[in-house]
């Protein structure tokens, strides 16, 4: 978003770019953004070259990466990168002084609440302005590593394998980090600017260059015809995700710009245009403002590949993949048939944060829980909590038309690509419709929008709810099991 004329210039961060700003229209703190990442891509290079794991010890390539980071987020951020380093540190102190049977919930909390209180100081402090520095970004991927580090280590050392998922005792981090190790972690170059969140195990095995060793060891080559493992390049991927992010960048500036959200609201239009037109230019409106996340999510991808690190194994055609990272599938999202399919393919490192410190891990109403730590870890304008309450209601409704009719459009090809075809466009419509208060932020738009809805995606998802059958969540399912085995091995035990 360009500042409009005459407005003042204000950045806590590095003003040594200011000319480019005023001379693209571009606000400074979006062009600091990008010369990092594009810088840290730069770096990315020739730190897999020549800091790999055969070239510097782990202990180099821990104190470069934390050194750059902490460079990054001063140069964007100038003393507001300051709370970083404050919340980095406060949890650094619990981790190595709480107790482990507690050490998650504490960490949670003063994580949660630290960002909490940044969040208000930026609505009663700016007013919902955008223009000033907003460190609120990096802080948010900071308290997910910090959660999820305490979560992983209290699952290693608190708890018995038998009480733990399989992906739990797979993550779980069995020893507390060195200072170097969590600083290193939390705030190297490759995520401090737009993340993405990854397991500190994951992390851990890319410096000490296990990483890709690891991965390729699942796979039996001598049956493919290779004498040794192979080594697999980022490069390829690189490429690909920056041309993704230059096609993000152009579509970011020219139709995000004619097509603003807020025209949706804008008395003439809701008085001259028809509701269906409405639904229509709503899902045009949505669709102009994803490039920017495509753009930073994509980048900070390929960030994170250019440095070695997001490699996934090898998919069923024999490809490498490096997609460990990726924060968003955007073949998934624009075909989504179903709320769900949308939502895992969206911001999927946090809605894996997500499920791994919330979702798994709720006795009672994950859904729930799982959409109010979203919406209390996105922020407190009000918006965001229209959008993910929306959301809770939604989803439900989705899963019990799903669980009750899917079954019967799968008989044959023309009922299944009919069933497709509907569910494909009420999805899109439904997201559209949730996320619009998302970009709104305040209460007055978005009642204004729902009124000029007719709240019709609120009255439906309610009508499917009260008429519709609710089988039992795969959730309660699997948690009455695990809860019946943990019960069976104590009895054993005595």
């Amino acid at each position: 978003m360009a500042e409009p004329p005459g407005a003042p210039h204000r950045t806590t961060g590095s003003t040594l770019l200011h000319p480019l700003s005023g001379l693209l229209g571009i606000p400074l703190d979006q062009i600091n953004f990008v010369a990092c990442q594009l810088f840290a891509l730069l770096a990315a290079f020739w730190f897999r070259v020549y800091l790999g794991p055969s070239h510097a010890s782990s202990a180099v390539r821990h104190a470069f990466a934390t050194l750059f980071g902490i460079y990054f987020a001063v140069f964007c951020f100038g003393w507001y990168s300051i709370h970083l380093f404050v919340l980095v540190m406060m949890n650094y102190g619990i981790m190595n002084m709480a107790s482990i049977p507690n050490i998650h919930r504490y960490s949670f909390v003063v994580a949660m609440g630290y960002l909490t209180l940044c969040h208000i100081s930026r609505i009663y402090i700016f007013h919902y302005g955008i223009l000033t520095t907003d460190f609120s970004g990096p802080l948010m991927i900071i308290t997910q590593k910090i959660t999820t580090l305490a979560c992983q280590l209290h699952d290693g050392i608190g708890r018995q394998a038998e009480e733990l998922t399989a992906e739990q005792n797979r993550l779980a981090v069995k020893s507390r980090p060195s200072l170097l190790e969590y600083l290193s972690y939390l705030l190297n170059f490759m995520s401090i600017i737009a993340g993405p969140c990854s397991n500190y195990k994951d992390y851990i095995a890319f410096i000490e260059g296990r990483h890709v060793h690891m991965k390729l060891l699942e796979v039996n080559w001598k049956q493919k015809g290779y004498d040794r493992l192979p080594d697999p390049s980022p490069t390829g991927a690189v490429m690909y995700k920056l041309c993704i992010t230059l096609v993000s960048l152009i579509l970011f500036l020219t139709l995000t710009k004619n097509f603003p959200m807020a025209y949706i609201i804008d008395n003439e239009f809701l008085d001259k245009t028809p509701f269906l037109s409405r639904l229509g230019y709503l899902y045009v409106v949505t669709q102009a403002a994803k490039p920017k996340y495509y753009f930073a999510w994509t980048l900070a991808d390929a960030v994170n590949n250019a440095a070695g690190y997001g490699f996934s194994g090898v998919d069923e055609r024999g490809t490498f993949r490096w997609d460990l990272l990726s924060n968003l599938n955007i073949w998934n999202i624009e075909t989504a048939t179903s709320f769900k399919m949308y939502i895992e393919n969206w911001n999927i490192q946090t809605a894996a944060w997500l499920k791994r410190v919330c979702y798994d891990r709720a006795p009672w109403y994950p859904t729930a829980l799982t959409f109010i730590l979203s919406a209390l870890w996105h922020g407190i304008y009000p918006g965001y909590y229209f959008t993910f309450l929306t959301g809770i209601l939604i989803t439900l409704a989705a899963r019990a038309v799903r669980n009750n009719f899917r079954h019967y459009f799968l008989s044959s090809v023309p009922l299944k690509i009919t069933y497709d075809v509907v569910t494909w466009v009420v999805t899109q419509l439904a997201v559209c419709y949730t996320v619009a208060p998302f970009v709104m932020l305040a209460v007055e738009p978005t009642i204004k929008f729902y009124k000029s809805m007719f709240f019709h995606m609120h009255i439906l998802s309610i009508l499917v709810l009260l008429l519709l059958p609710i089988r039992p969540q795969a959730h309660s399912i699997r948690m009455a099991q695990n809860q019946a085995m943990l019960n069976s091995v104590k009895r054993k035990d005595k």
